[in-house]
């Protein structure tokens, strides 16, 4: 037995309390007036009798109140073995079909050996099977049924996660929370290095638990994989498309293998690797020749090895011609349209044809058949044009300003209304110039621009405005690029004109990429890779919508991935598998997303013995402090309620007692 709060018992001193009341206070003289005492002989009055306890069942109930009241906030509690409490223990069959379990026939094997161990489970016994990739899966109620325990287990299917031993602990701590039991898991595993944590102290299995672990692989097996495929996502021109995949080997010896192009199920290109022994090896394909619109790819290497579900890596891209983009200018200033249009049309996707016009010819042109706008330095717009533009960026197109000369004349800024403070000039002789720092490189426009180092900029127009996210500041403090939001479109404004005479910027390697990504930025083209790795999160649509419109979602089994309630409201969906998945979105936009298993998967390398060990000992008595382990054994029972309920009964009697001899009929 023991005490939480034993300081509590120092209450037991109001016991004086009722003893003061039943002795001390019961003595009392009855004074009576007599005209003399002479006849009266003196003598001493002993006063034992009346310093005799009475009503010593009233005095009992009330030391017994106090007692259990003192013992109520002292919290006592037994201590009882947890084995003596339950002679049985639950087990729980952990299964892992991660992705490496597709090396050879390791998962068969380790459902096997499960299927024969449930057969030893002891009577009183409970059970449970589970899976291990990226989480536990826990397939089963508690149960003593051993067909029904054998059912789950040949249940569990090739998965394509990647595992996470962390899980395991997870689990593990769950179950001994949840269950007044002792806890067994008969872990079944390939035990890949890979799946290890960051922090070995992740794997801690709690006190009470215990594991068995049965490896199925006792030494690394040699693995080639195709590691990674770097592909665009939209391809205009096929021609310039340059398509680069990596071939890794784990475990292996120098070998060379060939690397085969295939396009919607047909093989276009097949190149040689020489693969260096434990090393990798990049084969390029120039042109990805396919019809428009979404197309499956995949890029192969000769099997015959461990795991031959990673010799195939997929990707998705689409075949699109190039959008129209429109430039805007002040009639016979086409410096800054043509650095724009070579810039544009050089990058690497080509994605966008370029439309130079000047103000005039623009009164009757409708911007929403571009993909984006952009105004190059102009002082004035068509009205016409100018009120199809404001149209245009509400309902969501992208808006790039160029400022220079002739947008200070006009002194305010196209479509975000923001005034121009001032014209700022540097000068060219010497090192006079401003410079752009800080930037800010999550923006998409600017992430692959390498801070656009060495960039020199002479003139600069100051604008202030609000609800503008700045991107970028010239040196002396000048906001050079913002981003503003107007209605459900984006307006950039760039503080200075691209046409090599305010700024030499189109004469640097970040200028190519600045463009094509500001480019793709307006035009709100996804900028999503060709692939993804299984348990990635594909956006459905933004955060914050309210948009019921459903989205469909096939998984590449050919069936819904998501419910009703779920197309209509998810913003974003996990793929869980290999493979090729379809989303039609709410705007009737088909995409389609390729999927592969996280290539961590192919190394194949198991855990050493001992580390295993030292993880499974993470449960034991060997992992607590000397007389942990005997305390952990021991569960506490606590006694409030049993002592509240004495304290209630005790007090409803002392005040019947009470009652009973204090009422002055009864005492009379």
């Amino acid at each position: 037995m023991g005490l939480l709060s034993p300081w509590w018992l120092a209450g037991l001193l109001a016991i004086g309390l009722p003893v003061y009341l039943h002795l001390l206070q019961q003595h009392r003289l009855d004074v009576v007036k007599f005209p003399s005492l002479q006849f009266f002989e003196k003598r001493t009055q002993s006063s034992v009798r009346q310093r005799r306890l009475k009503y010593l069942l009233l005095f009992a109930l009330r030391v017994l109140m106090l007692l259990l009241l003192a013992l109520l906030f002292a919290q006592p509690f037994l201590r009882r073995d947890v084995a003596s409490m339950t002679s049985n223990r639950h087990v729980l069959f952990l299964i892992d079909n991660s992705f490496s379990m597709r090396a050879g026939n390791a998962l068969d094997e380790a459902k096997r050996q499960a299927a024969d161990a449930v057969g030893e489970l002891r009577a009183g016994d409970t059970a449970q099977v589970a899976s291990l990739s990226s989480g536990v899966a826990i397939l089963n109620q508690p149960t003593q049924d051993k067909a029904e325990l054998r059912s789950a287990v040949q249940s569990i299917a090739p998965g394509d996660g990647r595992g996470s031993f962390a899980e395991v602990a997870r689990t593990a701590k769950s179950l001994a929370a949840n269950l007044k039991v002792p806890v067994e898991i008969r872990f079944y595993s390939d035990f890949q290095r890979t799946s290890m944590p960051a922090q070995f102290s992740e794997l801690a299995l709690p006190a009470g638990v215990t594991m068995t672990a049965a490896p199925l692989a006792s030494s690394s097996r040699a693995n080639f994989a195709v590691e990674n495929v770097n592909a665009p996502s939209i391809v205009a021109d096929p021609k310039k498309t340059r398509l680069v995949a990596t071939v890794a080997g784990h475990g292996t010896p120098a070998a060379v293998k060939n690397v085969s192009l295939v396009i919607n199920g047909k093989t276009v290109a097949t190149k040689t690797a020489n693969i260096p022994a434990l090393g990798r090896a990049a084969v390029e394909f120039v042109g990805l020749d396919a019809s428009y619109g979404w197309n499956r790819g995949e890029v192969k290497i000769d099997g015959g090895d461990a795991l031959a579900a990673d010799d195939v890596y997929r990707f998705a891209f689409e075949r699109a011609d190039p959008r129209p983009a429109l430039f805007v200018h002040e009639p016979g200033r086409t410096r800054a349209a043509l650095y724009f249009r070579a810039a544009l049309e050089s990058g690497a996707a080509s994605l966008f044809a370029l439309d130079a016009m000047s103000v005039d010819q623009a009164a009757n042109v409708a911007p929403s058949r571009y993909a984006f706008v952009v105004l190059g330095d102009v002082a004035s717009l068509p009205a016409n044009f100018e009120s199809e533009l404001k149209k245009y960026v509400s309902s969501g197109g992208g808006v790039w300003v160029l400022a220079g000369a002739a947008t200070a004349s006009r002194g305010t800024v196209p479509l975000t209304g923001a005034k121009v403070s001032e014209s700022r000039y540097a000068s060219r002789n010497g090192e006079r110039f401003f410079t752009a720092a800080p930037i800010d490189l999550a923006h998409p426009s600017v992430e692959k621009a390498n801070k656009w180092e060495g960039v020199r900029f002479y003139q600069a127009i100051a604008a202030t405005g609000d609800n503008a996210r700045t991107i970028a500041r010239l040196s002396d403090g000048t906001p050079l690029l913002t981003d503003a939001k107007v209605g459900e479109g984006r307006v950039l404004f760039f503080a200075s004109p691209l046409d090599n005479v305010a700024n030499d910027f189109p004469l640097h390697a970040s200028f190519v990429p600045f463009v094509e990504q500001t480019g793709r930025y307006l035009a709100q083209i996804d900028s999503r890779p060709a692939t993804v790795a299984v348990d990635s999160f594909v956006e459905l649509r933004a955060a914050g919508s309210k948009s019921g419109a459903a989205v469909d979602v096939v998984d590449p089994k050919g069936e819904r991935a998501l419910d009703l309630k779920s197309a209509a409201s998810a913003q974003n969906v996990r793929v869980t598998a290999e493979g090729y998945w379809e989303i039609a979105r709410r705007t009737g936009r088909r995409e389609l997303v390729a999927v592969n298993a996280d290539r961590a998967e192919s190394n194949l390398e198991p855990l050493p013995a001992e580390t295993v060990d030292i993880w499974k000992k993470t449960g034991e008595e060997t992992a607590l402090a000397p007389g942990a382990q005997a305390e952990a054994d021991k569960t506490r029972q606590s006694l409030w309620w049993y002592l509240a309920l004495a304290l209630l009964i005790a007090t409803l009697a002392q005040a019947f007692v009470g009652s009973r001899y204090l009422d002055p009929e009864t005492a009379s």
